[in-house]
């Protein structure tokens, strides 16, 4: 490992000052450490929030929440307020990691957490996403796990979170401070597609730290379901999964969120596929009909075309147990 300074400010002022080239951030360190005993991050300054607060759950005037970016994922998947109103995000945090991570990781490191593409971890290999300009061999090598949207020539690695995955059905807003000043930004615009310049997984700028996630307020506490696809029941990362909400008036859908894990870059949402829900009664047929449409873009490699339909019928049954979920036990027939 690499030596390094270590520095503990109890402000947010003083941690952006003491940020710059070579710094990063730590909060849970569950990801960073891990990349740091790899020896693919190698920072010269960490700078530990542990004394910033950032730590709370607040309702907002306009009846939604504002999460502090160092609530951990257990308690922000235990919150009251999450499981009344917010349950799709507890139950996709909860099919995540495992109980020790959850009680470490904290929220805003969760957004920030980084591909676990082979490639990217071996440093003995090229990888566009560690050292610019060296090349993909995902492309023509073990691509079992990786994207089958919003690739490109330089990447085709795929984001890890599951909390990523609700948060962007949610529409949540990500609240940023840097020396600046502070900015949001939504959630649908905060992780990048890889295009030509894989190396950036979001937009923060340098120095910039996330201060909070905002969710406004939603109707999705009845009819809801997180399904994760994934290779063994516990501690694994998604092959696919899926967040779907619904408003329901009797069998007719109100409003419609969907968003797409395992499958690109990024959580996937595609707002034609939402509004193709807009209006219509609860149906299997719809549901595989939308479900095709998402996924008929889909460019497979040679070991994950299995995806593709994966994909598809995961978007069904997620949808499909969301719109005859019951709101007092959760309970799928």
């Amino acid at each position: 490992m690499t030596p390094f300074s270590y520095h503990r400010p109890t402000t947010i002022d003083e941690a952006l000052n003491c940020a710059g080239a070579g710094s990063r951030f730590i909060a849970g360190g569950t990801n960073l450490v891990d990349l740091m005993k790899e020896n693919i991050e190698r920072p010269e300054r960490l700078i530990d929030l542990s004394l910033l607060g950032m730590d709370q759950v607040q309702s907002t005037p306009e009846g939604g929440l504002l999460i502090g970016a160092l609530v951990s994922n257990a308690d922000l998947a235990w919150h009251p307020l999450i499981e009344q109103h917010y349950p799709l995000l507890s139950e996709a945090i909860l099919a995540g990691a495992s109980p020790q991570l959850r009680n470490m990781a904290s929220t805003g490191g969760n957004l920030l957490q980084r591909t676990r593409c082979y490639y990217f971890y071996d440093t003995g290999t090229p990888c566009n996403k560690r050292e610019p300009g060296t090349g993909c061999p995902a492309r023509a090598g073990l691509n079992r796990i990786h994207a089958i949207l919003g690739a490109s020539d330089a990447c085709v690695a795929t984001h890890p979170s599951d909390m990523c995955v609700a948060l962007a059905a949610l529409e949540a807003v990500v609240h940023v401070q840097g020396l600046d000043g502070t900015r949001s930004i939504a959630f649908k615009d905060f992780h990048r597609l890889p295009g030509d310049a894989p190396q950036r997984d979001n937009q923060l700028a340098e120095g910039e730290l996330i201060t909070a996630i905002e969710l406004p307020r939603a109707h999705f506490a009845s009819h809801y379901r997180y399904l994760k696809i994934r290779d063994r029941a516990s501690y694994a990362f998604a092959l696919v999964s899926v967040a779907a909400a619904l408003r329901l008036d009797g069998g007719r859908i109100q409003e419609a969120r969907l968003a797409l894990g395992g499958v690109a870059h990024k959580p996937w949402r595609d707002a034609a596929a939402e509004e193709a829900l807009r209006g219509q009664l609860v149906c299997e047929a719809l549901f595989t009909q939308v479900a095709r449409s998402i996924l008929q873009h889909a460019e497979p490699l040679a070991h994950n075309a299995f995806k593709v339909e994966l994909a598809e019928r995961a978007i069904v049954r997620a949808l499909m147990e969301a719109a005859h979920r019951t709101q007092d036990t959760g309970d799928t027939p």
